[in-house]
């Protein structure tokens, strides 16, 4: 070669690069492999108490003890604390007043009603004896009688609502003992004896409650990942307060909605947190189940290439190499997931380059199967 001219020497390149071109390419292949998968994500979630109640003063009035302090456990119905109010006891004893006034005039009109009974019936005894008493004198002492009588009536409806308010007066006086509406534990006290409270402008309540040994363990799942979430399933997580400890929740209630900020749904877990070991306010890492709702197409790492335009592999079909645009999921196993246009079992190239070009004539050459 060393003896041809120039023209000769790039004449002979050229006749055996094209030679090269027209020669098929030798690719080893596999096959697309279609297989449902489950994997799991580590999710950041947030411990929030099962029940919080903040509890507030239902009248105003004037602290007068206090019987529990942040920490506190407490059952249902257990008193927290107490207040006085001067002028609800100013209240109760007026109404309790105005009964016994009304009570009054009920005994006052009893008796009228006994004197107007008793002219009526002397009139109508004497009345047997011609001219002695008038008729219209009998019927006006008869009516008298249905008037007193009828002042009894009003009398006792006035007592009856008297009655009322006192009752009225006296419910209202038990708020003046703060009870715990559920069982829980005391995280907040916000009043000492002697503070107002119960006002139109305290919005600060007097003690917050949240239930102990249960808790919602919220968990924001991605769009990606809301597919096929099943109540009732335990799941596992951890909490940075409890190294190499695992716990675990049960799923119990779906948002059904994404936040449009996140792109992502909020589920939440019950957990049962034995010994107060977890708290409101912890952040655990959730290993969440994933699960597809069809069977994922799964491939070698190696048989997905990039460029700066697209991600592809390189399928073959009767012999010619043909890139389809495909997107990569996560890894499962010693595979890879990914999204496009392939169908299972179709014959793709082990490793993915953009020297093979779509097009490209290839020769399939694949090692021998292993003997087991």
């Amino acid at each position: 070669m060393n003896t041809l001219k120039n023209g000769e020497r790039f004449l002979w390149i050229a006749l055996t690069l094209t030679g090269v071109a027209l020669q098929a390419q030798t690719v080893e292949t596999v096959h697309v492999i279609s297989r449902a998968v489950e994997r799991k994500v580590d999710l950041p979630g947030e411990f929030l108490p099962y029940e919080r109640v903040p509890i507030h003063a239902k009248v105003p009035g004037f602290v007068s003890t206090v019987l529990v302090d942040r920490g506190s456990v407490v059952k249902a119905g257990q008193l927290l604390a107490t207040m006085v109010a001067p002028e609800l006891t100013a209240r109760i004893a007026e109404a309790e007043a105005k009964v016994q006034a009304v009570e009054s005039q009920r005994a006052e009109a009893e008796a009228k009603v006994s004197a107007a009974q008793s002219t009526y019936e002397r009139m109508k005894a004497a009345s047997a004896t011609p001219g002695v008493i008038a008729g219209n004198e009998l019927i006006q002492a008869e009516k008298q009688v249905d008037v007193e009588r009828a002042r009894v009536r009003a009398a006792e409806s006035s007592i009856l609502a008297a009655r009322a308010a006192v009752k009225a007066e006296q419910d209202i006086k038990a708020y003046l003992r703060i009870t715990a509406p559920v069982a829980g534990v005391i995280t907040e006290r916000n009043v000492h004896p002697g503070a107002l409270v119960g006002t139109a402008n305290a919005t600060e309540p007097m003690f917050q409650l949240e239930t102990e040994n249960r808790l919602r363990l919220v968990v924001a799942v991605p769009e990606t990942d809301v597919a096929r979430i099943v109540r009732g399933v335990h799941v596992p997580f951890t909490v940075p307060a409890y190294p190499g400890e695992t716990f675990t929740g049960v799923i119990s209630r779906l948002a059904h909605s994404m936040d449009p900020k996140t792109r992502s749904m909020a589920v939440e877990l019950d957990v049962v947190s034995r010994n107060a070991h977890l708290v409101p306010g912890m952040y655990p890492t959730v290993s969440w189940p994933v699960h597809r709702t069809k069977p994922s197409l799964l491939v070698p790492p190696s048989a997905v290439a990039s460029n700066s335009e697209r991600t592809f592999v390189i399928r073959v079909q009767n012999g010619v190499a043909e890139w389809v645009n495909v997107k990569k999921g996560p890894a499962s196993g010693d595979l890879v997931e990914v999204f496009g246009p392939l169908q299972a079992d179709e014959e793709i190239v082990r490793r993915g380059t953009e020297e093979i070009h779509p097009g490209t004539r290839v020769t399939v050459r694949n090692p021998p199967a292993k003997k087991g």
